[in-house]
């Protein structure tokens, strides 16, 4: 029997034509600048995001705290959404390694931030307070697409009090599929991007950082400091590579497949769904207890999902149509065995 894993798109593998070209790759030691694969990639995502540069780092986790340490210095503060994954679900790397103070604001339904709110988050320039360098945004959030107009907006605020803007693009691939906006104007108004290639685009591993040639260069440093420095990097580099020609435009089919999978679960009872943009679907169970028994009944019929009152599923390239048909049956004998108990 078929697994069916719907709790992330972290758990794709890896294709055999992916595996092949990761074979194939010309490495060298990237820690002397010698890894022709990686260079080659790191100048392409730098020119695919319109950065002066880039920097492949081995996860999203990676990458966002280099972007954090680049921007800001000790006693320094980012203002961040308090469900954002650089404040929620980093362990707390920035503050404990760099010493830069979260300031947390709360989320609206769009994944936006309330501007007004952000304003009065800046802090005045005064010795009681830390200093506030960096806006941290994300992009997609909690699979919604952050408005265009609000980033332009935060762009305009961060350029009054002369801040940062760090832009966590784990998804930003399904944002630009979803929207028909190039990778680059998603990228326009923040100083600096982290790409995950290990989601959605299903590499094993690895994210790019992209930013100036300052803040790339002081990264390089911040990698090299906490372990992150690689040799032989090709071989990662060329799965990278290979979503890049491959994996991108193969989106739609996983946000088509979230729209079918929420249709066919919006009739169930117990349950509201929420509206689908990309490759995520959220149920809202009536009780925590509904939902962990539902997950159980789940697994039972070699179907993965969590087991949270507002449950995630997520579509990605190991799910298929015929997946979403047995999924959506799934839930209803799910429900009906409930019912009947």
């Amino acid at each position: 029997m078929k697994w069916i894993d719907l709790r992330s798109d972290t758990v794709t593998q890896p294709t055999e034509a992916m595996r092949a070209a990761m074979a194939r790759a010309v490495t060298g030691d990237d820690v002397y600048g010698e890894d022709p694969t990686v260079n080659a990639l790191e100048a392409r995502v730098a020119t695919l995001t319109g950065k002066e540069a880039a920097l492949l780092c081995s996860s999203g986790t990676q990458s966002n705290l280099l972007g954090l340490l680049s921007h800001c210095q000790r006693g320094e503060e980012y203002l961040v959404g308090e469900e954002y994954h650089t404040y929620r679900y980093e362990a707390g790397g920035a503050a404990v390694l760099g010493g830069i103070v979260p300031q947390t604001l709360p989320i609206n339904s769009d994944g936006s931030l309330d501007l007004s709110l952000l304003r009065g988050k800046i802090k005045a320039d005064d010795p009681h307070f830390p200093i506030t360098r960096l806006i941290a945004l994300e992009n997609t959030h909690t699979g919604k697409v952050m408005p265009a107009d609000f980033v332009s907006k935060v762009r305009v605020l961060a350029d009054e009090f002369g801040l940062s803007v760090h832009l966590d693009g784990a998804r930003l691939w399904n944002a630009h599929i979803a929207t028909g906006q190039s990778i680059e104007n998603l990228c326009a108004e923040v100083d600096s991007v982290s790409l995950c290639f290990s989601k959605g685009l299903g590499t094993p591993i690895g994210s790019v950082l992209a930013g100036s040639h300052s803040l790339i260069q002081r990264a390089r440093r911040w990698r090299k400091m906490l372990g992150g420095g690689m040799r032989q990097a090709g071989l990662l580099a060329a799965s990278l590579d290979y979503a890049l020609d491959h994996n991108i435009t193969r989106l739609a089919d996983d946000h088509d497949r979230a729209k079918t999978l929420a249709k066919g679960l919006a009739a169930l009872s117990d349950l509201t769904v929420e509206p689908v943009q990309t490759n995520m679907v959220y149920l809202n169970w009536d009780s925590a207890e509904k939902a962990k028994q539902v997950q159980i009944h789940l697994q039972k019929s070699g179907i993965k999902v969590p087991s949270s009152q507002r449950m995630r599923l997520v579509t990605h390239l190991d799910i298929c149509d015929a997946d979403v048909k047995r999924v959506i049956a799934a839930f209803k004998e799910a429900a009906d065995y409930l019912s009947a108990g």
